[in-house]
């Protein structure tokens, strides 16, 4: 990888990956025509590190079982768990049966016994040679027992501290196959994907000595939403909006991730990351891209990533007085309604004491290419803010002349398009009618589309879909190496700049965050689209 910089001080990120050897081109999953995936995987055995964890027990667990229900896990599969705790392999098969039951349904007996068969458990820490000696003994056994055919794929559900070493680990005991092995070898790495460009730049270099990158598999659990996989479907198989996504049509776009809790106990990890490393470098610039990005020349992975990447690397970097003038951030107090849990951020638990780190974050940016030039894109994310709800407000240009004569009020409001992204999903567009009456005035009113509703079913899980395309091969939903760089590259000179200098702007717990982030729209005479949730 080039150390070199670019003229806007980017560092040069490569080449984007060549098209990838035959055998290593995952094959087309075949359709039904209601649209069903047809295909299981491969026989495979998944390693979870971190196996007794709180993500394993609330998010994996969960929905590998799912996957099991609707058929779509191999006939040849084992579950090999493995962390630090010493407990017997009953003792964890308990343990995951009982995250079934807090967390998805109590499972049936008898399809319980079936499936933990296929679960092993291996107790070690990652920085222990023997851990990984014990774990390739395990995995021949299960090649054996369950026919897994050598198939692995590696689920790092750790600390951003400990994925170097684990990789690592995985390469000197021989569990990783080469090129040209029968077997395939895939790891599934967990944001975040380091604290800033140049741990991202070392973390990739480390993961990269022992796996290729076709190999790598960077989960970003927003992109498995059912209405970010659709955006691309309703982008480029409708039309109607084409000859409106762009400059010419849009005045901005609003992209929100609001949180309604606080940091609930994992203010140990939140204090050393805060709302722009957490939030906005992953989650809010993967939507940016899926938003802006031009039609990909075919609709596999990397012709997908490619143009994500492309929408990356024509958004300016903010630096000097711009940071100050289009970054904002805040820290949640209490909302003064009082009771035992109405807290500011300052006195949460473990959150050390004259901490600067933000919970509320907001940022501007723009894309410098032809469909975008000139048009803002506002990001913002919060903890303990009005509501739970995520969310993309594309704001079209206001009607080019008003009709004052049709109606008595002013010039009608801008239309809408509202991506509702969770807690439901679905899709909203406002525009104007006239109330009944002579000469009644104008009211916004909505079309609304609910996936649930619509399709009679609830929406997947995002890990039951994620799990799913790393066990077929399929990458289109997980960052690549020079995705998750230029996104660092974006952020990092802000997270520099506010920890030289200045404090979070406190906000009341419950409210929509501080007045900063108001005033960062009303600069340009634009205001917040708030949610309803």
């Amino acid at each position: 990888m080039s150390d070199e910089a670019t003229d806007d001080g980017r560092p040069d990120l490569g080449d984007v990956p060549a098209a990838p050897p035959a055998g290593e081109t995952p094959l087309r999953t075949p359709m039904t025509e209601a649209g069903a995936r047809v295909r299981t995987p491969d026989p495979l055995a998944l390693v979870i590190f971190g196996g007794t964890g709180d993500l394993t027990r609330r998010k994996l667990m969960p929905a590998l079982w799912a996957l099991r229900a609707d058929g779509l896990l191999p006939e040849g599969f084992a579950i090999v768990g493995n962390s630090r705790e010493e407990i017997g392999e009953d003792d964890f098969r308990e343990r995951m049966r009982g995250a079934l039951a807090e967390f998805d349904e109590e499972p049936d007996a008898d399809d319980w016994a079936g499936f933990s068969r296929r679960i092993r458990y291996v107790h070690g820490s990652t920085d222990d040679p023997g851990t990984f000696n014990r774990l390739k003994q395990v995995l021949e056994e299960v090649e054996r027992d369950c026919g897994t055919q050598g198939n692995r794929m590696f689920y790092l559900a750790l600390p951003p501290s400990v994925i170097a070493q684990t990789a690592q680990g995985l390469g000197r005991a021989g569990l990783v196959t080469g090129a040209k092995d029968p077997a395939w070898t895939r790891i599934i790495v967990e944001k975040p994907f380091g604290r800033d460009l140049e741990s991202a730049q070392g973390l990739n270099a480390s993961l990269l000595e022992v796996f290729r990158e076709r190999q790598i598999f960077r989960i970003d659990h927003y992109l498995g939403k059912e209405t970010l996989q659709n955006l691309l479907v309703f982008r480029f198989a409708n039309t109607i909006w084409e000859p409106l996504w762009s400059r010419n049509y849009v005045d901005h776009v609003q992209i929100t991730v609001a949180e309604s809790v606080g940091v609930e106990g994992r203010a140990g990890y939140y204090d050393r990351s805060g709302a722009l490393r957490d939030m906005i470098q992953s989650h809010l610039l993967q939507i940016l891209t899926l938003v802006a990005m031009e039609p990909p020349a075919s609709y596999d992975a990397d012709s997908i990533r490619n143009e994500k990447v492309k929408v990356l690397q024509s958004i300016p970097l903010l630096q000097g007085d711009d940071i100050g003038r289009w970054a904002v951030r805040g820290r949640y107090g209490a909302s003064g309604k009082g009771g035992e849990d109405d807290r500011g951020y300052l006195d949460e638990a473990n959150v050390p004491e004259g901490s600067r780190t933000e919970t509320y974050a907001a940022v501007r940016l723009t894309v410098d290419n032809w469909r975008w030039e000139g048009v803002p894109f506002y990001l913002r994310t919060g903890k303990k803010l009005a509501g739970k709800q995520s969310e993309v407000v594309i704001r079209f240009r206001p009607a080019p002349h008003p009709i004052r004569d049709l109606v008595h009020c002013d010039s009608p409001a801008p239309n809408a398009l509202v991506l509702h992204i969770q807690p439901d999903e679905g899709m909203s567009l406002f525009f104007e009618a006239k109330e009944p009456g002579i000469r009644g005035p104008l009211r916004a009113v909505s079309m609304d589309f609910d996936y649930n509703r619509a399709f009679g079913v609830e929406s997947p899980e995002a890990y039951q879909r994620l799990l799913l395309d790393a066990m077929l091969g399929d990458a289109t939903l997980f960052a690549r190496r020079d995705e998750v760089e230029a996104a660092w590259t974006l952020v990092t000179p802000i997270l520099e700049a506010w920890e030289r200098e200045g404090e979070p702007e406190e906000y009341p717990a419950e409210s929509w965050g501080p007045r900063c982030a108001d005033e960062l729209l009303a600069q340009e005479g634009r205001s917040w689209h708030q949610p309803t949730g």
